[in-house]
């Protein structure tokens, strides 16, 4: 981790519009940074044993850090049509011991979080985001990810943009900022400007070179990702482009089948996939095996309803109601990958493909 990284930490705040950014190894470090770094500002009140709102669906290194740091976590359903957390929802399961909501954008499209902060703001409750999705995605020009306290961006292989691995996680406060800087190298104070938020720093390098100050980790990106992250930041307007583009034909092949629920987007998506809710009466098993044999892979929308992974067991958690929409999806959704390249061909064979499977498993009118 040297000056590369530096360069594309500064190009990534920049071109998203926030203060700060700090690169790390993954995106599921970028959220174990902005989780831990809330716990150790001192000028943040988040402790352990207070609760954190999450929606039912997401993927497990949302929640990972919220239960590795003493936190209790309240899973609150999703919104059927956008996949995001249902903001319906949040204000009946506030409780007293609420102070944050840890919010997901899904497959590449925002919350709604003009509406989201309003909530928050009326019940004092801080806010972060995890982007690693959706980046690219905005709301009336501002960039998701940028809404709240902070946000987690990934650069894995299968995203947006690429570094192979990396994440990297933004915020407009210098002290959770600093903080981070510190946590992501083994809690030390040698990447600490000489006037920070954590502990005075002296002006002995030899002193400063293994000095701890919080308990940290090893989180530090490479050198190499750095420096591929600044060639795929002068790209990604035209992948954005690309992806939208393809969105555009799914969203037009599969007007003509309305029984099949796709992803209602919120501002504009950056479309990460694309998401498929079968009808209650359709079989997804014979879908996905059609889908299979003619070379398309399927996943799950994320990890459907975390609560039913036996890993709930080691979690301190409660659950917000029934959680009928993320039980639909985890039970009749899937998606399919999507590409900046033009993918049109392959789109028109999909729909095709799901005409033949629902034609063979419609109701007659006589069942």
């Amino acid at each position: 981790m040297g000056p590369e990284v530096e360069a594309f930490e500064k190009q990534f705040a920049e071109f998203f519009g926030a203060k700060y950014a700090l690169m790390s190894n993954s995106g599921s470090s970028a959220n174990l940074l902005a989780v831990a770094g809330m716990i150790y500002a001192k000028g943040i009140d988040l402790n352990p044993g207070d609760e954190v709102l999450v929606p039912a669906v997401s993927w497990s290194t949302t929640y990972f850090p919220v239960h590795q740091y003493g936190l209790s976590m309240r899973f609150v359903d999703i919104d059927e049509e956008t996949l995001n957390i249902d903001i319906d929802a949040i204000e009946d399961a506030i409780t007293e011991k609420t102070k944050m909501i840890f919010c997901v954008n899904l497959l590449g499209n925002s919350v709604d979080y003009p509406r989201l902060l309003a909530l928050a703001e009326k019940h004092n409750l801080y806010v972060i985001e995890d982007n690693c999705e959706s980046l690219g995605a905005t709301i009336d020009g501002k960039q998701a990810g940028t809404f709240g306290l902070a946000g987690t961006f990934s650069s894995f292989f299968s995203h947006h943009i690429s570094t192979m691995e990396g994440g990297v996680t933004v915020t407009d406060n210098e002290e959770l900022y600093h903080v981070m800087l510190s946590l992501r190298a083994h809690g030390w104070t040698r990447n600490l400007p000489k006037e920070n938020h954590v502990v005075e720093k002296s002006d002995d390098p030899f002193m400063e070179s293994f000095r701890f100050v919080l308990p940290g980790y090893n989180l530090r990106p490479l050198e190499m990702s750095g420096a591929i992250g600044q060639a795929q930041l002068r790209k990604v307007n035209a992948i954005i482009e690309g992806r939208r583009a393809n969105a555009a034909i799914f969203q037009e092949v599969m007007s003509e089948l309305p029984e099949i629920l796709i992803q209602k987007e919120v501002g504009e998506s950056s479309w990460f996939g694309f998401s498929i809710v079968l009808p209650d009466w359709c079989d997804r098993g014979p879908v996905l095996d059609a889908l299979r044999e003619a070379g398309v892979e399927t996943r799950p929308i994320v990890a459907g309803n975390f609560t039913l992974n036996p890993v709930i067991q080691h979690i301190d958690h409660s659950i917000h109601g029934d959680l009928p929409a993320a039980n639909r999806i985890h039970n009749q959704g899937f998606f399919v990958g999507n590409h900046h390249h033009d993918v049109k061909d392959q789109l028109n064979q999909f729909k095709s493909i799901l005409q033949t499977c629902l034609d063979d498993q419609r109701p007659s009118s006589n069942d």
